[in-house]
């Protein structure tokens, strides 16, 4: 019996970016790329990139930080919805991705950041990317806005609550492209009910 059921929703890939080096003075920019090379060690270019990592804030709950733990935050995955939501609450006409360090923004699939873990995006061409958990809002892409637009930063945390998408790590390889298109596969499991 299968443990992931196909969904009728399917989402395109509107944006591409990477975070080349490590946010500087906490400050956040990606890069937009066209196409992103995607291996089982993320993409080769992302500061997030490799099969293992150290802990961060996080896992404090689960390990000291700096252990070395399987890297399940390869990408940062956001809807353009959810960020055009975002953008609308702070007042801005629109959100540059490249502000929140997007790996891939995806357009069309409904209350992205609340997909269940172990969800799946399988890109018509091959790729396919497994969701780890719903990315908290964090204090650097504030930091990066309000540089930007002063005093519009602060405006983040609260506006991105349930909107900041989530973080994902490669299960197939294969190049994603700016104009593909994805389809949602969920676990078949009912919700935890202890």
């Amino acid at each position: 019996m299968p443990a992931l059921i196909p969904t009728d929703h399917h989402g395109t890939v509107t944006w591409l970016g990477v975070q080349p080096r490590p946010v500087e003075k906490l400050i956040i920019f990606a890069e937009p790329r066209e196409a992103m090379a995607l291996t089982f060690a993320g993409n080769a270019e992302e500061v997030h990139a490799g099969e293992t990592r150290p802990s961060c804030s996080r896992v404090t709950s689960q390990y000291p930080r700096g252990t070395t733990i399987r890297n399940v935050r390869q990408l940062s995955i956001v809807s353009a919805e959810e960020m055009a939501e975002v953008a609308r609450l702070m007042g801005l006409a629109a959100m540059d991705y490249a502000w929140v360090g997007a790996s891939v923004v995806i357009k069309g699939i409904p209350d992205f950041s609340h997909l269940p873990p172990s969800s799946r995006l399988v890109a018509d061409n091959g790729p396919s990317l497994t969701i780890d958990m719903q990315n908290l809002p964090c204090e650097e892409p504030a930091l990066t806005i309000d540089r930007v637009h002063p005093g519009i930063g602060k405006g983040f945390k609260p506006a991105a609550e349930g909107r900041r998408g989530v973080t994902a790590w490669v299960e197939r390889e294969g190049t994603l492209h700016i104009g593909d298109r994805v389809r949602l596969h969920v676990p078949a499991q009912r919700h935890w009910a202890p």
